[in-house]
């Protein structure tokens, strides 16, 4: 799964911002200012990660189940997952 990181604990600032982040990614390692929030590629994670976060209680787990995207929320971050091959797709 590729991971991008968005750097805000505001729900509404990640709502506003999630569709042009999926427009134009950042590159693994890289970081970007969209709006004022830090955006950083982290590359791929295993699905064991994924799976580590989904049953702690204090990460928030949500999907956009037509584009196979799992975010996470959890303290001052949102990550966005998604398959690898579908980077390049969205």
């Amino acid at each position: 799964m590729n991971c991008i990181s968005v750097y805000t604990n505001n729900f509404e600032l990640f709502s506003d911002i999630y569709e042009q982040v999926l427009e134009s990614p950042p590159e693994e390692h890289e970081d970007l200012v969209v709006e004022g929030i830090t955006v950083s590629g982290s590359g791929d994670v295993p699905d064991q990660y994924i799976e580590r976060m989904r049953i702690k209680p204090e990460v928030v787990v949500m999907r956009d189940k037509q584009r196979n995207i799992m975010i996470l929320q959890h303290g001052n971050v949102f990550e966005i997952c998604m398959p690898s091959n579908e980077v390049e797709a969205v």
